[in-house]
């Protein structure tokens, strides 16, 4: 019989309905007249044994015991979900051939992974296990995934690297968490200091943030705006550029400082006849924005309905699992296969039946324009989120899903509509010697940002040419103050982890984050934001989000490494060459942990002076009955913590 191992019931029941429409439900499993059947998994049924079941002495939180690293790796049944591995064992014996059905990502391979090597499947059995990729819950799509079957076998590498990340998680997390806690309690702090890789250089972004808004002094500086004329009495502004004569009255960012010499400017220009030295014009084009990947829809959502990393992935699963109308929604990538295209008037009918709001923009689209984003090689195990083909039968979605729904069923809407046209004019003036300058934008043909909301770019320029005369009628001093930067709301810090390149300094880091993800996954960076709340090192005014005492405590206290994406940067840029087969498992964990000993002696020689600030004898309610650290400082996903697998990769 053929085993398919779903990662959770909904997809196995998705499973089973493209297989067959006639089925036996059992306890654990679906049996299909063929004999085939369709089993599943409910998150991760495994866990990462703690360190207390490698020794008893780890029961005991202590400086003396780390770093603790396990020679060989063991995965415990969680209990609550004991009885379903039991099934699958059975299963699996039974079984002579096994697919794979993880959610199309790096852990959702790890995850029936995992499995399969813990029920002891070896040899030609394991070679010979398949892969299913479901990305749409619809009959229509499900069955043309089950023709399309691959080799699991393909997908080594994306699971080593899924291991590789959740081991060295569990290390650096458990180690780090359990020292700075065993060194905040003898500061007299008696709550859990966690600290993850990925988790603490985000409390460390926030940190920063707020004592920058903290330390912040508004400075005046100073612009000088001319009102020109043309002989046919046109008028139009044009903003002075400083010289490189002006710098030493400027500071680092180019502005002018010093009052008097703005106001020479005016003085040396008002009333003067002018002459336009230059002009730039250039017809340019906007492609169609691609469709949401996980983290952009995040975004979005976020400046639109106020909405959480978490309230979005949360009903984006709902959409997903319970209603089909979105297809795999934990996805990184913003591109679309090519044969996609072909589904586009079918996907387009169920927008107008499911989202009446988009009315208007259905009737407008074109399914024959074929954006950018349809493009084979830049997706593989999954694609941007779209609708599906579903048409709802009645209006059976929340305010929420609904809003949710209209946002990628617009993005997707997009694709079929022209490029944005525009022009753009820029025009150099010179008024008594001192260069000022003007620019403008004019809509060709607006094209796809029909769809969406928006400022008018129009600024009107008059026809000019190069050596036209024109009159400086007057200048003015524009007052301006600085202006701290913002506190970090949910759609700004998702978009900081998304682009966090911007907040490193060395060169080379900031190249490699340039090609990496960024901090965290698109499965995790939302519950990497909860976890944070949740242990009391984050608090929300508003829309603002906050470091609290706590937080900046922690952050002071760790070593810069520990607080900043460098060291993740590096982490992620050699998990993704472990994936593309560019290093081996072991090319990563053994730096590693060269370097959790570093981090450990450092720890053990870290005054306690250090955590000052921390709120003493308060400690987060969450913390209160725990007594072990799992490894969840680290990265969590769907039902929790990443778990691991043996060491045998």
């Amino acid at each position: 019989m053929n085993l398919y191992i779903a990662e959770k019931p909904s997809l196995a029941r998705a499973i089973a309905n493209g297989l067959s429409s006639s089925q036996t439900k059992h306890d654990g499993y679906i049996s299909l007249p063929n004999g085939d059947v369709v089993s599943w998994c409910i998150g991760h049924l495994l866990e990462q044994a703690t360190p207390e079941h490698y020794d008893e002495c780890y029961k005991k939180w202590s400086l003396d015991y780390l770093p603790i690293s396990p020679q060989q790796w063991q995965l415990i049944p969680k209990p609550k979900t004991k009885k379903q591995i039991g099934v699958l064992r059975k299963l699996i014996k039974q079984a002579s051939v096994l697919v794979n059905a993880g959610d199309p990502d790096r852990e959702g391979q790890l995850l029936v992974d995992e499995v399969i090597h813990y029920c002891g499947v070896k040899g030609t059995k394991l070679a010979q296990t398949k892969r299913l990729l479901v990305s749409d819950l619809n009959l229509t799509a499900v069955k043309k995934s089950l023709a399309n079957l691959r080799v699991n076998e393909e997908f080594k590498p994306l699971s080593a690297s899924a291991l590789a990340r959740s081991r060295a998680d569990w290390l650096y997390g458990m180690n780090m968490t359990r020292a700075y806690t065993v060194l905040g309690q003898r500061a007299g702090y008696q709550g859990v200091l966690s600290v993850g890789r990925v988790q603490t250089p985000v409390l460390g972004l926030v940190v920063a943030r707020d004592e920058e808004i903290e330390h912040f002094v508004a400075k005046p500086f100073y612009e000088v705006v001319a009102t020109l004329t043309t002989q046919a009495n046109e008028s139009f502004d044009a903003k002075w550029i400083p010289s490189d004569a002006c710098e030493k009255y400027q500071d680092d960012e180019g502005r002018v400082i010093y009052r008097k010499l703005a106001e020479n400017v005016v003085a040396r220009t008002s009333g003067q006849p002018a002459v336009v030295k230059s002009v730039d014009k250039q017809k340019k084009r906007l492609n169609q924005p691609l469709p949401y990947n996980l983290s952009a829809l995040q975004i979005d959502a976020a400046k639109r309905f106020n909405l959480s990393a978490k309230q979005v992935l949360d009903c984006c699963q709902v959409l997903y699992e319970k209603h089909k109308l979105i297809t795999y929604p934990r996805s990184d990538n913003r591109y679309l296969p090519k044969e996609h295209f072909r589904e586009g008037a079918k996907v387009v009918a169920a927008i107008a039946n499911n989202d009446s709001s988009l009315a208007d923009a259905v009737n407008g689209c074109d399914t024959s324009i074929k954006s950018k984003a349809w493009n084979d090689s830049k997706v593989d195990a999954h694609h941007a989120i779209i609708p599906t083909m579903k048409q709802l039968k009645s209006a059976s979605l929340s305010g929420t899903e609904a809003n949710v729904y209209s946002l990628i069923a617009r993005q997707y809407l997009a694709q079929f509509y022209p490029v944005h046209h525009y022009s753009e004019m820029k025009v150099e003036i010179d008024i008594a010697g001192g260069e000022f300058r003007a620019k403008a934008k004019s809509i060709d043909n607006i094209g796809w940002k029909t769809l969406f909301k928006h400022k008018s770019e129009d600024v009107i320029l008059p026809a000019l040419s190069v050596g036209q005369p024109l009159n400086c009628q007057s200048s003015q001093v524009i007052d301006k103050m600085t202006q701290p930067p913002k506190p970090f709301s949910d759609a700004t810090l998702l978009a900081a982890m998304t682009g966090i390149a911007r907040y490193v300094k060395d060169p080379a880091i900031k190249k490699v984050l340039k090609e990496t993800d960024g901090l965290g996954t698109e499965a995790t960076r939302a519950s990497i934001i909860e976890l944070l709340f949740k242990r009391g090192f984050l608090t929300r005014n508003n829309k603002s989000i906050h470091a609290t005492n706590n937080g900046k405590a922690l952050i002071k206290a760790l070593p810069q490494s520990a607080t900043t994406p460098d060291m993740t940067a590096l982490w992620e840029a050699k998990l993704n060459d472990i994936s593309q087969k560019q290093l081996g498992y072991n090319g990563f964990m053994q730096p590693l942990l060269a370097d959790l000993d570093q981090l450990m002696n450092q720890a053990k020689h870290t005054p306690l002076d250090a955590f000052t600030g921390l709120d003493k004898g308060s400690p987060a309610k969450q913390f209160k009955k725990r007594r072990s650290y799992r490894g969840k400082a680290s990265n969590t996903r769907k039902t929790g913590t990443r778990k691991t697998s043996s060491r045998k990769t």
